[in-house]
């Protein structure tokens, strides 16, 4: 239990210290946008619930997958090959510098 306390208190810090860097925040509010905006295509267009878009999303940005959602209509799957494209690619930059941060900066 400890141990877990630590890890997570070290997360935490590595968190804070990265909002300093400006770059960081505004690849947070990148994927941010990018996670609210397929949540709102997939619950329109795909008629998934809001909870189910947003776990679509969230497992296609983290390169997991979602094992039982394909989409169906030609412009689902137009706007998904985007949406992996361009938010995989925003989102593994931000876990990229998240490390960074955590790895290369000392400690407080």
């Amino acid at each position: 239990m400890i141990s877990a306390f630590a890890i997570f208190s070290r997360l935490f810090k590595g968190i804070r210290r990265a909002f300093h860097l400006s770059y960081f925040q505004g690849l947070l509010v990148l994927c941010l946008l990018t996670l609210i905006s397929g949540t709102i295509f997939y619950s329109t267009q795909e008629n998934l619930s809001v909870v189910d878009a947003l776990y679509f999303c969230i497992t296609t940005l983290s390169t997991v997958g979602h094992p039982t959602f394909a989409p169906v209509t030609t412009l689902g799957k137009i706007f998904t090959m985007a949406y992996i494209t361009i938010g995989c690619g925003l989102f593994l930059t931000l876990i990229a510098t998240l490390s960074y941060v955590l790895i290369k900066q000392p400690e407080e």
